[in-house]
C-alpha cells in the first residue's frame, strides 16, 4: 500500500521554465535564469513552507530536473517533495519504458525516490498505468497522479492501480478562471469526494491573468504565448481590472488573486517561479480569503469574456 497519505503545501512550484537553455530567445519563455538566482528562489520558497517542486523530463528534455536538483543541493531530502512525470510521447523502446524514464529522472535529480509521479497525458492508460505498480511496490515512487486525463481515464487508471492496492491520489489539469473544464466535467467534485488532490496548472494563463498585460501592453511579441493570448486581451480587461481591485483590498496583485481563487476552489495551484519575488506573491495569495461574492463575481466576468484557452495538447474534459 502507499506509504502514507499525500500531503502538500497550499501551492506547488512549477519549474517548466527552468528547462530553458538559458540563451535569450530560446526555450518556451526565452528566459535568462542563473544558478544563483534559482538557488535564491529555492531558499525563499523552502523557508516559507513551499516545499513541493513540480518538474518533468519533457521540460527541456531533462534540463529542468537537472537544474532543480542543483538548486536544491545541500538540503536534506526530507525537506522537500519532488514531483515529475512519465511522458508517453517520449518513451523509449525498452522492455519497461516507465521504469527507464523514472531511472533517468532519479539520476538527474540525485535521489532514490519521487514523492509524486505523474502520467503526463492519457496516451494509452491501459498500457502504461500497470507499469507504475512495481515502482510503487519498490518505493521508488510514493504517490501516483494523472495529468490531462478526463473522468473515464482517471477512473480506469484508478481501477488498474486499485487491483494492486494503490490508487490515483492526484489529478493535474489546466484549470483557471478562464478554463474550468475540469469543474464542468465533475472532475473537481470527484476529487473532493474521493480525497484526491487536484492540482491546477496554468492558473495565471501564462501571464494573461497577472494584470501586467493589456491591449496597450501585450505579451512579448514572438513568444508562443503572445500568439495565443494577445488577441483576447481586450476581452479580459474587465476581469483583470476587477482582479486588480480585489487585490488592492488585500494588499496584493491581480496575479495573487488568481492564485487565491484556485486555492479557494479547493485546488493546489502549480505556479511557475523563476524569481525570488514570485514567492512573495504566493505568500500573499496563501493569506487571502476571498469572499463567496468575490469568487462568483470573478467567475461571472470570466464567463462574460467567453474565451477558450484550452491548450493544443488537451482533450475536451
Amino acid at each position: 500500500m502507499t506509504s502514507k497519505a499525500l500531503t502538500v503545501p497550499a501551492v506547488a512550484l512549477g519549474t517548466w521554465a527552468w528547462g530553458d537553455s538559458g540563451e535569450a530567445g530560446e526555450g518556451y519563455f526565452g528566459s535568462r535564469l542563473s544558478e544563483s538566482g534559482l538557488r535564491e528562489v529555492v531558499e525563499k520558497a523552502q523557508s516559507n513552507g513551499f516545499t513541493l517542486w513540480d518538474t518533468a523530463v519533457a521540460y527541456g528534455m531533462g534540463r529542468s530536473e537537472t537544474v532543480l536538483a542543483r538548486a536544491l543541493t545541500g538540503r536534506d531530502r526530507s525537506e522537500y517533495q519532488l514531483s515529475t512525470k512519465f511522458t508517453p510521447q517520449i518513451a523509449g523502446d525498452g522492455d519497461d519504458p516507465v521504469a527507464d524514464m523514472l531511472e533517468q529522472s532519479l539520476e538527474r535529480m540525485g535521489t532514490d525516490y519521487v514523492d509524486l509521479y505523474w502520467m503526463h497525458n492519457p496516451a494509452d492508460v491501459a498500457r502504461w498505468t500497470p507499469l507504475l505498480i512495481p515502482l510503487l511496490e519498490s518505493g521508488k515512487i510514493k504517490h501516483v497522479g494523472v495529468s490531462n486525463h478526463n473522468m473515464a481515464q482517471i477512473a480506469l487508471a484508478d481501477q488498474i492501480l486499485g487491483a494492486a492496492g494503490f490508487r490515483v491520489e492526484a489529478v493535474q489539469n489546466h484549470y483557471s478562471l478562464l478554463y474550468r473544464g475540469s469543474e464542468r466535467a465533475g472532475i473537481l467534485e470527484y476529487c473532493h469526494e474521493h480525497d484526491v488532490r487536484f492540482f491546477s496548472y496554468m492558473v495565471l494563463e501564462q501571464g494573461a491573468l497577472t494584470g501586467r498585460y493589456d491591449p496597450a501592453n501585450p505579451l512579448p511579441e514572438g513568444s508562443s504565448r503572445a500568439a495565443v493570448y494577445n488577441g483576447i486581451l481586450p476581452r479580459l480587461q474587465a476581469l483583470t481590472d476587477r482582479m486588480g481591485a480585489i487585490g488592492e483590498n488585500h494588499g496584493a496583485s491581480a496575479a495573487d488573486v488568481a492564485t487565491a481563487w484556485a486555492i479557494a476552489k479547493g485546488t493546489t495551484p502549480i505556479i511557475g517561479v523563476t524569481k525570488a519575488g514570485h514567492i512573495d506573491g504566493l505568500v500573499r495569495a496563501r493569506g487571502i480569503e476571498l469572499a463567496e461574492q468575490e469568487i462568483a463575481e470573478l467567475q461571472a466576468l470570466a464567463d462574460t469574456a467567453d474565451v477558450d484557452t484550452r491548450g493544443w495538447w488537451e482533450q475536451e474534459m
